[in-house]
């Protein structure tokens, strides 16, 4: 379903993000963790689309908007990064480090 991994798959640092507006204008913060990680937290703002669903789902979000992609530590996140990039022809980016790295440098989490 999703395509092997890529070592290019562009990623944002969290430590970079602005603490006061941590997801720029222009940006959907996409969280593609399950549902019981969503409920344990989740980054304000953010939409939630499983990554098992995002195949089916990826309409859900606005092409014209760069995407930032987040799962819990990276890996998943990555993975979505891809396959909205190649295959459905996106922008988007993957959070390094996921929600794990996001609340570690003290960006907002609620539930």
């Amino acid at each position: 379903m999703f395509p092997p991994m890529l070592p290019d798959v562009p990623t944002v640092d969290p430590a970079e993000l602005d603490p006061a507006a941590p997801v720029p204008a222009g940006t959907t913060l996409l969280d593609v963790r399950e549902q019981d990680e969503w409920d344990g937290g989740h980054a304000p703002g953010a939409v939630h689309i499983p990554l098992g669903d995002l195949p089916v789902r990826y309409g859900e979000l606005d092409p014209d908007t760069q995407i930032l992609v987040m799962c819990h530590s990276g890996a998943r996140s990555a993975r979505a990064t891809q396959f909205l990039n190649d295959a459905v022809g996106f922008e988007a980016a993957n959070l390094e480090g996921g929600i794990v790295a996001w609340s570690r440098v003290g960006l907002p989490v609620t539930t």
